[in-house]
């Protein structure tokens, strides 16, 4: 059986969806001064870099960034890895995180244990003041009480479809695709 797949994002309307969360998240923290985007790899990594591109062209300068990767913070290492083994790539985040905000990016809001892994993950680097979540979809289907405060768009889903996040910078396209299998 093949998926029937509908696009949900194109290239344009995920530019539109990403600059209306970088004037969103200049207005809640009114500037940038005490901000550090934290992209969660891989995707959520490069959305926070697109996103540090429109708050510098808005702001006048430039927003601090870094990337997070949260496998071995996972609480479902044994499903997502046969094997058992997983690999730790760099916590890419060179500033103190102790007493600043720092604004969590993904592409896709799911159950929230990837949000959850990403918060033990900052919470290991020091305290932060606040801790905020941009993602570009959020689907639904929460398993955990997380919401996020920056939302691209609002996608319900059903448990059994799929929700694809496409970026030129590793697929070569922008788009968000809805995946049902019929």
């Amino acid at each position: 059986m093949s998926p029937q797949i509908t696009e949900l994002l194109d290239g344009p309307s995920m530019n539109r969806a990403l600059t209306r969360i970088a004037h969103e998240i200049i207005e809640r923290n009114k500037g940038i001064d005490e901000c550090i985007l934290v992209g969660i790899k891989t995707r959520g990594a490069y959305l926070a870099k697109r996103l540090a591109e429109k708050i510098e062209k808005i702001e006048g300068k430039p927003i601090r960034t870094g990337e997070l990767d949260i496998t071995l913070y996972r609480d479902d290492l044994s499903t997502k890895f046969e094997n058992g083994e997983a690999f730790v790539q760099e916590v890419d985040i060179d500033y103190v995180v102790t007493d600043q905000k720092i604004v969590l990016v993904d592409d896709v809001l799911y159950t929230g244990r990837t949000v959850r892994a990403a918060l033990d993950a900052v919470m290991d680097l020091g305290r932060p003041s606040q801790i905020q979540l941009a993602v570009l979809v959020d689907r639904g289907h929460r398993e955990l009480p997380i919401r996020a405060d920056y939302v691209g768009k609002n996608i319900p889903t059903a448990g059994s479809e799929r929700i694809v996040v496409r970026l030129v910078e590793v697929d070569e396209a922008d788009n968000v695709t809805l995946h049902k299998v019929d």
